[in-house]
């Protein structure tokens, strides 16, 4: 049976409707009679063919069909406020770049590669959300967000359409306030056995690398902290909690920034930066001037 594509009028109602959980508070924030709303649901059920709620007590709840339906309006109409505030912006000459940071990600590594989109001849408005992975992942297949930039590439067999674009492959260094590397720092790597060290979680893809470098060292070191946030992670080790790792692209800022010293060199510990996006090919014109710049050794490696 075939049915005819549903109204957007209708489809705006259902949406509000499935947000406030009732007819009578849809009503309400629609200014319409509760009698309106319940009369273009009722047409937009039957252009579908579907049941899209039940009623359980004085609420109403979505059928596994009005979940479906729920997660496309989510996407049209999210859509359609990017599409206002897209053209909003073509009036002043921005172009909006939208980006999701991994915690895990370090915070100088998602500086230096956002600086370069702002440096681009039409100015950009960088929209930047911090999260884990996973939430990033969904945001962006849903059209939340253009690009999120990670430590990591998206697992193969994953059923989300995105991709990964690798943006620097960087040997890592292990650093330290001035008082550690001093105490710390001759006769490396065999020095470290003992150290003080702050290193991620389990669940950040660099500290399986980093636990098999050890090992490989025989080197067993005092685990004084362990931090799903990269950012907290730099600031123990800004005030001598414990040595750290960091991509040896970053040693200067590291330096300026923190006044962390180099405590050795690890080049068979190497961190990857990934920008994942919707598309094969990179289409945001300040991604692409992104990759352009890191395959042009902005970054180093």
């Amino acid at each position: 049976m075939n049915h005819s594509p549903p109204n957007f009028r209708h489809l705006y109602y259902f949406w509000v409707v499935a947000k406030e959980g009732s007819i009578t508070r849809a009503a309400e924030r629609l200014g319409l009679a509760i009698q309106t709303v319940s009369t273009q649901l009722a047409q937009l059920e039957q252009a579908m063919g579907k049941v899209l709620f039940t009623q359980q007590g004085r609420r109403l709840t979505l059928t596994e069909a009005g979940r479906l339906a729920l997660n496309y309006a989510d996407q049209i109409f999210l859509l359609g406020e990017q599409m206002q505030e897209a053209l909003a912006e073509a009036d002043s000459a921005r172009t909006r770049l939208t980006v999701g940071i991994s915690d895990s990600l370090p915070k100088l590594t998602a500086y230096r590669l956002l600086e370069i989109a702002t440096q681009l001849p039409r100015p950009v408005r960088l929209v930047c959300y911090e999260g884990e992975f996973d939430e990033l992942l969904a945001d962006l297949a849903l059209h939340k967000l253009d690009v999120v930039l990670t430590d990591r590439a998206v697992r193969s067999g994953t059923t989300l359409r995105v991709f990964s674009h690798l943006l620097s492959d960087s040997e890592t260094i292990v650093v330290g306030a001035p008082p550690l590397v001093k105490d710390w720092g001759l006769d490396f790597p065999r020095s470290l056995n003992g150290a003080p060290f702050l290193l991620p979680t389990r669940n950040n893809a660099l500290r399986g690398k980093i636990d098999e470098w050890f090992e490989l060292q025989h080197v067993r070191p005092d685990v004084v902290g362990e931090f799903e946030d990269n950012a907290l992670l730099n600031t123990f080790g800004r005030r001598g909690l414990g040595l750290f790792f960091a991509p040896a692209a970053l040693l200067h800022d590291l330096e300026e920034q923190f006044g962390a010293m180099l405590v050795g060199r690890v080049p068979q510990v190497r961190e990857h930066f990934y920008a994942v996006s919707n598309e094969r090919k990179i289409k945001h014109p300040a991604v692409e001037a992104i990759l352009s710049a890191v395959h042009q050794g902005v970054l180093g490696s």
